[in-house]
């Protein structure tokens, strides 16, 4: 269903109205927001239209290449989302407490959102056609959370019968040329260590195509009465897999000249271990998955102070910073860099213990309005408080818990800056010398932003 015309828009010049329904393109009905692209790009299309009273209108239509009708749609998709039919033993959505705003509560395993958004499916709710489909129209990459790939294990996992089966669609997409990345949610005692090997090595097959594959720890709330009984990875847990996928990165770099697996920042950090060199993340293909976002940080904030033009001729400022608690002394270390760079400046940092989902949550990603609140109310924060931008709802001012911005600010009596992903963007917040502002806001450096949503959280 279309429901805006832009005005100087083709559909407005086909007198097509917010109400309108498209049913078909050159007799090929109309699935998803694909197939609309995928007929579109004719010169010349015939266009089968329900209007809003019922009437059908077949409309031919001359066009540019490529030119569309310049409408918005219902649903991004122009189809319903689908929703996971799994049970998986981690899933973070099962996890989370009532209360909450429905959308949050929604599972998708959609492989329509894996090429849109990035998102990871699991292939159990793909029939034939879908996998035609993305081979046909050759989306890419498709992200698929395989988890291990023992059949039987899979099964138990994801508690769906069909789950091992449904591993027999990456020999599909493996023989169709279309580019995939991995992703493993590391559980203690079902899927790690020699389990862990097993899947690394069953999944190097698909190189080329499959281009990376990502560790991840499990994530567990505290509202876990009556799920599945997992333990928390140990430091040991965490040393293990480093381990692991360090020895099979020294393989696959020999073998193929990418090292194909990575160990989220999670590890690293929690292990006390140094983060890998930027060369060994293969062009960061993960972040999403919190693989070498700290690295390219890091990277970006000393790239950013080596500008010759950035200027030390600053009047005193005080800024704070709230993050999660495992990243806090990596950020604060980064923020000691920048003040050294800047007389004058003066940075502190408050890492936000999670009360809301619980302590083993230590990410920014998840941290509530209510405690970010409960942890720095009451504290002098100085002129600003800077907030990673993956707190907030995508493109709105709202935290997990729908507390906005504007009531922290005012509880906090803080004027507070949202910072984007990039050490630019770093930097330029902590010297107060870039463009601030709600999420989605900043400027763009060369085009070198980075999108970095989930921060390594995995649901």
């Amino acid at each position: 269903m279309i429901t805006c015309v832009p005005a100087g828009s083709l559909a407005e010049e086909l007198e097509l109205s917010a109400g309108d329904v498209l049913l078909e393109i050159d007799g090929h009905r109309i699935e998803d927001i694909f197939d609309y692209q995928y007929y579109m790009e004719e010169t010349y299309v015939e266009l089968l239209v329900r209007k809003a009273d019922g009437e059908e209108w077949l409309l031919e239509v001359e066009k540019d290449e490529d030119e569309d009708l310049g409408v918005t749609f219902e649903n991004g998709l122009m189809d319903e989302y689908r929703s996971c039919r799994n049970k998986c033993v981690f899933c973070f959505i099962d996890q989370m407490p009532p209360g909450m705003r429905e959308t949050l509560y929604f599972k998708d395993d959609d492989s329509r959102l894996s090429f849109l958004q990035g998102n990871y499916i699991t292939l159990t709710n793909m029939s034939d056609h879908d996998i035609d489909r993305i081979i046909a129209y050759r989306l890419a990459p498709i992200n698929v959370s395989v988890h291990t790939m023992d059949p039987a294990l899979r099964c138990r996992v994801l508690h769906n019968r069909f789950a091992g089966e449904a591993l027999g669609k990456l020999d599909r997409l493996y023989g169709a040329g279309v580019e995939m990345n991995g992703q493993i949610v590391l559980c203690r005692g079902i899927n790690d260590r020699e389990k862990l090997d097993e899947t690394i090595g069953a999944l190097g097959r698909f190189l080329p195509h499959m281009r990376s594959v990502s560790v991840v720890p499990v994530g567990l709330t505290k509202y876990r009465e009556g799920l599945f009984p997992l333990e928390p990875l140990s430091k040991a847990d965490m040393e293990d897999a480093i381990d692991r996928v360090e020895r099979w990165q020294e393989r696959f770099w020999k073998e193929s000249g990418c090292h194909f697996v990575h160990a989220s920042d999670e590890f690293y950090l929690t292990a006390g271990r140094p983060l890998p060199e930027e060369e060994r993340y293969d062009g960061y293909l993960q972040l999403e998955n919190g693989v070498g976002m700290l690295r390219l940080l890091e990277t970006e904030v000393l790239e950013a102070l080596s500008d010759e033009e950035l200027s030390n001729e600053m009047r005193p400022r005080r800024v704070s910073i709230a993050t999660g608690e495992l990243a806090a002394p990596f950020i604060q270390k980064l923020a000691e860099k920048v003040c050294v760079r800047t007389p004058g400046l003066s940075v502190s940092v408050y890492a936000v213990k999670n009360r809301f989902f619980g302590e083993r949550i230590t990410v920014s990603g998840l941290i509530t309005g209510q405690d970010l609140i409960g942890e720095l109310k009451g504290e002098d924060l100085g002129e600003r408080l800077l907030l990673p931008v993956n707190m907030f709802k995508s493109g709105e001012s709202v935290f997990l818990d729908d507390i906005s911005l504007k009531e922290a600010e005012t509880v906090l009596q803080t004027k507070i800056d949202v910072v984007k992903s990039s050490g630019w963007d770093f930097v330029d917040s902590l010297r107060g010398t870039g463009e601030s502002g709600g999420p989605g806001s900043g400027k763009e450096r060369d085009g070198r932003s980075r999108c970095r949503p989930y921060e390594g959280v995995n649901g």
